[in-house]
């Protein structure tokens, strides 16, 4: 049936669809420096975006910038908190009652590296503490330490139950202790952003200074080249100009010949032949300077053969034969009467003017027609 698709037309129309799916598309792109340089960005992006913390939770986000956390409920002057703590390397985390305290300090993992992490919550008249150090690695000497820190930092809260700021004063008193004894290493927290970030920041700082050279040099560029341009059209402009100028001059020649030499003379025939045919280039000339400027140059030569031609009709020569005279018919006759090549019939009639015929036939053969 017709209406009814093979089985190898289905499986070409599937290859078709494969071929032109998603992944094929991928390809392409991975395929060029600009897909690349897109999938480098995008990868860079999502490293920065991991390593500023967009998956950790509430208590992570807070404590990457501050050394207190107060969960929501529990009464506390987080402002006061914070001048207590300072910028000792010292993270104090405030949990609500009956918190999974650590599970709250393992959630701060990677936002208190190089930290003392103290976990906190009230349990009745007591504070429910867990303490997890990061100051160290995990050789056994760094597990001692730590041990001894963890159960040593929150010593004496206790008796600060309803003054969370008072029991954060004891804690740092621990902590000032502890670094006294060598366990804890003395020093301020420093937080200093991620290394994606940074590259980020070089990155934008490298494209904004590139960006900049870029324009300045496309700037520069842009403009000789519309400089160049401009000169380009003026040089044209005057060639039109000039061109034009040295073409009226020679349809006025023409015109001028026209009336002085007839249409009739073969070297005015192959001027005006050159002259049609020049109007021709002239129409058809595509703007260059160097073509107008070729053309010009023929004008010029057309119009020196016309100067040529003007100045043989006023010498009295004919414009097909340079060089030749038109023949004098005048002559000198005797005084009084014509000179010319025929022998004068009343002279011949009568005997008185015999002699003078025939001295007047004697000078029309000399200077009359050969």
């Amino acid at each position: 049936m017709s209406g009814v698709a093979t089985r190898p037309e289905r499986a070409a129309a599937r290859r078709g669809a494969a071929a032109t799916g998603p992944g094929r598309l991928l390809g392409r792109l991975v395929g060029t420096a600009f897909g690349r340089a897109v999938l480098a960005c995008l990868a860079l992006a999502g490293w920065a975006l991991w390593t500023g913390g967009v998956l950790d939770g509430p208590v992570a986000r807070q404590v990457r910038g501050s050394t207190v956390y107060a969960a929501p409920g529990v009464d506390l002057d987080r402002a006061a908190a914070e001048r207590v703590v300072g910028n000792r390397r010292l993270v104090v985390l405030i949990m609500e009652p009956g918190a999974d305290l650590r599970e709250a300090c393992d959630d701060t993992e990677r936002a208190t590296q190089g930290t003392l992490v103290l976990a906190m919550s009230r349990d009745g008249e007591d504070w429910d503490t867990y303490g997890c150090s990061r100051l160290g690695g995990d050789g056994p000497r760094d597990l001692g330490r730590a041990m001894v820190v963890e159960t040593t930092i929150g010593r004496g809260a206790d008796a600060f139950v309803d003054r969370p700021v008072e029991a954060l004063k004891v804690i740092v008193l621990n902590y000032d202790r502890l670094v006294r004894a060598g366990l804890v290493p003395d020093g301020a927290r420093t937080i200093s952003p991620s290394l994606p970030r940074y590259l980020l920041a070089g990155g934008a700082v490298a494209g904004v200074v590139a960006g900049a050279a870029v324009l300045w040099f496309g700037g520069r560029r842009a403009g000789r080249l519309a400089d160049a341009r401009r000169a380009g059209r003026d040089a044209r402009a005057d060639e039109r100009a000039a061109l034009g100028a040295a073409t009226a001059v020679l349809a006025q020649q023409i015109i001028d010949l026209d009336g002085r030499v007839g249409p009739v003379a073969p070297a005015y025939r192959r001027l005006a032949a050159d002259y049609v045919g020049l109007l021709d280039d002239v129409s058809g000339v595509d703007g260059d300077a160097e073509s107008l400027r070729r053309l010009r140059e023929r004008v010029e030569e057309l119009s020196g053969r016309a100067a040529d031609l003007a100045d043989d009709t006023a010498s009295g020569r004919r414009a097909d034969r340079p060089g030749g005279g038109r023949p004098d018919r005048t002559g000198a006759g005797k005084p009084g009467g014509p000179a010319t090549g025929r022998p004068d019939k009343a002279a011949a009639g009568k005997p008185g003017r015999a002699a003078a015929g025939a001295a007047g036939k004697g000078r029309t053969r000399g200077r009359g027609r050969r």
